[in-house]
């Protein structure tokens, strides 16, 4: 074990030419980043997950009530053995093939099984209120980390000359204001992580699963190495965009159709100007360019930049589905109307538009037309549950 810390910490992957772990040791006159003050991290990463519970019950909750956002569930399936073992055993989607062997084993409709199987797909989705409640926490943490990293870089003077993140590196010492930014910021993305497990599930799972590994890896990597001036500059830029999103969902689960509207178009400009355009030529710049003139390469530093390119690759497929969401909404939208988030119109547009997940059914999977309408009014269905596009389709 003592051989494999030593390789893992080894000076000349994680310090510039002529540093060691010696010259970094804390002393009375200065304080510098020590890798063992990320544990603390951990506890608090459970206490944030703690406080967003009691937020979620507490706050958001009541304030859901208030707008008058729904509490009930979707509508839940008739209770069916067979349909229920199909399910949760074989597909949620069946085809049709299938549909019709259990419409002759059951002696059912064609199309009430697959409103079956709709509805009991809906079950497994959270209600609106459940998405509001975890936006409303997310909004409130991004906009107090977002102020505090605003008021705190102001005072700095690396936000207004990126080359300050290099004179005298990696002798710059640690701030009580950095120490705290820090472990806040690794401490919510380590409790967003792992609660992904346990959140709403989401179509961009393993995107976001990504994005969050590699933001922790670079809090880290920045913290552990001292290039915690540029760490503060990133994180901060990223809390900006993020702030607005969340607002944007919860006016759309509010139904403030305007209000969404112009959340939504405040922040993709805002995303797609600052992690397109701030990012590479402000952060890129300094930590590729700048830093390479001052301080020159090393090992770390090379891993650094890549998982910072890498998030910029994150940041343009988000770009681009910013765009696409935007004009697909704009194109599907009547004389000007038009819903970024899909805001629902209907009892069933709710539920479906209350999970990012498509239940649409697989390409291959064609609508099956039932030779007695008869038995379909019997059952309750019509034409538009089972045939009509779905919400966002509208």
């Amino acid at each position: 074990m003592a051989g494999i810390l030593a390789w893992f910490w080894n000076e000349r992957f994680w310090l510039p030419h002529n540093v060691t772990w010696a010259d970094l040791k804390n002393t009375d006159e200065a304080t510098f980043p020590q890798a063992e003050d990320l544990y603390l991290a951990c506890p608090l990463a459970f206490c944030i997950f703690m406080i967003r519970l009691v937020f979620e019950r507490f706050i958001a909750r009541p304030c859901a009530m208030g707008l008058k956002i729904q509490t009930n569930g979707p509508q839940k399936a008739q209770p069916n053995a067979i349909l229920e073992k199909v399910f949760t055993a074989i597909t949620k989607h069946p085809d049709e093939k299938r549909l019709e062997g259990l419409s002759k084993q059951l002696d059912w409709d064609v199309r009430t099984i697959q409103r079956w199987f709709r509805q009991r797909r809906n079950q497994e989705k959270p209600s609106t209120l459940a998405r509001f409640c975890e936006s409303m926490w997310r909004f409130t943490f991004y906009l107090y980390i977002f102020t505090y990293g605003v008021r705190f870089l102001k005072k700095t003077p690396w936000l207004w000359n990126t080359k300050e993140c290099w004179y005298n590196y990696p002798y710059q010492p640690l701030t009580v204001d950095i120490h705290y930014y820090y472990i806040l910021e690794l401490s919510f993305y380590l409790s967003l992580l792992f609660s992904q497990f346990t959140d709403i599930r989401r179509k961009d799972f393993l995107i976001m699963f990504l994005h969050h590994v590699a933001t922790i890896s670079l809090i880290v990597f920045s913290y552990v190495n001292n290039m915690a001036r540029v760490g503060t500059l990133v994180m901060c830029l990223h809390d900006a965009a993020d702030v607005l999103i969340e607002a944007a969902k919860m006016a759309n689960y509010a139904k403030c159709q305007i209000l969404c509207n112009l959340l939504f178009a405040m922040f993709a400009i805002l995303f797609i100007s600052s992690r397109l355009g701030v990012y590479p030529i402000w952060i890129l710049n300094t930590t590729l360019f700048e830093s390479w003139e001052i301080i020159g390469p090393y090992p770390s530093w090379w891993v650094f930049n890549l998982l910072l390119i890498m998030l910029q690759l994150l940041h343009s497929f988000w770009s681009y589905l910013i765009v696409k969401t935007a004009c697909r909404a704009i194109s599907k939208g009547k004389v000007g109307k038009w819903n970024p988030l899909h805001v629902s119109k209907d009892d069933r547009s709710d539920i479906e538009s209350s999970s990012d997940e498509d239940d649409s059914p697989p390409p291959n999977q064609k609508h099956h037309t039932s030779a007695t309408n008869g038995t379909n009014k019997s059952h309750g269905t019509n034409g538009y549950l089972i045939g009509a596009p779905y919400p966002d389709e509208h």
